[in-house]
């Protein structure tokens, strides 16, 4: 089958099973974009925040101790170490909040696409990722021209927002030629803020873009037919053939423990040929009378079979035995709404003397 005509079969949205599968595997969408536009971002926050307000007391402790070189006496290790001390915890002061910026900028964005999940089947070796032939079939598919198409729209956009500000910001660079060498490093950070500003706004865009395409892509390709789904339940409620017969084995081993406990009863209830409850009653045992097997048609008629085998009692009472067969179940003790008939029926076969003797349990 072509991926076309795969691709038409797949018409039907994603089980929660098969994306709780695909997340726990690591397959989850992902926007290149948007780490890009994060760290774009901590660039221009950092530029802004960070530069202008800690680079100034780098700069002066740099120019400090270079501009003083030869009044320093560093006879030893310990001398060279209480002299660059300065620069050293200047230059922790710069590092640090930009460091931590960019740390956190890449949390965010591995947040915003999901929660991030170890899986080593992600770092497992594949031969397929080195393969030239896998990786010309990856660059020449259709996924790859997309993705193709869309980085050269990428460079052409960004590259048109560099040439926009460089070409606002002439006046700015002529400038920087001509003003005193100390004033340079400002001009150029003003001219690094305005222009890292001016191409945030289209990363950001195509960044939003990218990430609404790559969960929309992940949708499509997560879709399954028709008969993925049937597979798909028929693995999790299991087959209907086997269940049926399970079934159907249980209910047999039930249907001959129950046929068993027939000769135990004390009396049998009966609509002549379609109902039949099989009763035990012993006053030293206590509670209410106990069910022990009814059934219809043919199972009734061979609880009758056995009862009669055993000298238990079979009493005809239509209307009562149709009355309880749904409100009694095996095993369990009578309702008490039908405790006084069945009182009665007891109190009858005791007088008559047709109560038969109870075998022990």
């Amino acid at each position: 089958m072509s991926d076309t005509e795969d691709d038409e079969s797949r018409t039907e949205e994603a089980s929660e099973k098969k994306i709780l599968d695909a997340l726990e595997q690591g397959k989850t969408p992902v926007s290149r974009d948007l780490s890009v536009a994060t760290l774009f971002l901590t660039f221009l926050l950092c530029s802004v925040f960070v530069v202008q307000t800690v680079g100034p007391q780098l700069a002066s402790a740099l120019g400090l101790m270079l501009g003083n070189v030869g009044q320093f006496a560093v006879a030893n290790g310990a001398d060279a170490y209480m002299q660059s001390r300065v620069v050293v915890l200047e230059t922790a002061r710069f590092l640090t909040p930009i460091l931590g910026m960019f740390i956190v900028s890449a949390l965010v964005a591995a947040f915003i696409q999901g929660s991030p999940r170890l899986v080593f089947q992600r770092i497992e070796p594949d031969l397929s990722r080195i393969s030239p032939r896998e990786g010309l079939k990856r660059i020449f598919s259709v996924t790859g021209l997309v993705e193709l198409a869309k980085s050269v729209a990428k460079i052409i956009i960004i590259a048109g927002a560099v040439i926009f500000s460089l070409n606002v910001d002439r006046g700015l660079i002529t400038d920087a030629m001509r003003v005193e060498p100390g004033q340079v490093p400002g001009l150029l950070l003003k001219l690094v803020i305005r222009l890292t500003s001016v191409v945030c706004i289209p990363v950001v865009l195509l960044a939003m873009a990218d990430f609404a395409w790559s969960r929309m892509k992940w949708r499509r390709d997560m879709r399954m037919s028709r008969q993925e789904l049937k597979e798909e339940h028929r693995q999790s409620e299991g087959d209907p053939m086997m269940k049926a017969r399970l079934r159907s084995i249980a209910l047999d081993r039930s249907r001959k423990r129950m046929m068993a406990a027939v000769p135990r009863a004390t009396f049998v209830i009966a609509n002549p040929t379609h109902y039949a409850i099989a009763l035990r009653y012993v006053r030293e045992e206590g509670g209410a009378p106990l069910v022990v097997a009814k059934g219809t048609d043919l199972v009734a008629l061979k609880i009758r079979e056995i009862a009669e085998a055993n000298g238990v009692p079979v009493l005809e009472r239509q209307a009562l035995t149709r009355a309880m067969y749904d409100h009694v179940d095996v095993d369990k003790m009578i309702p008490s709404e039908f405790y006084r008939p069945i009182a009665e029926l007891i109190h009858f076969l005791h007088n008559s003397g047709q109560a038969s003797r109870p075998a022990s349990r």
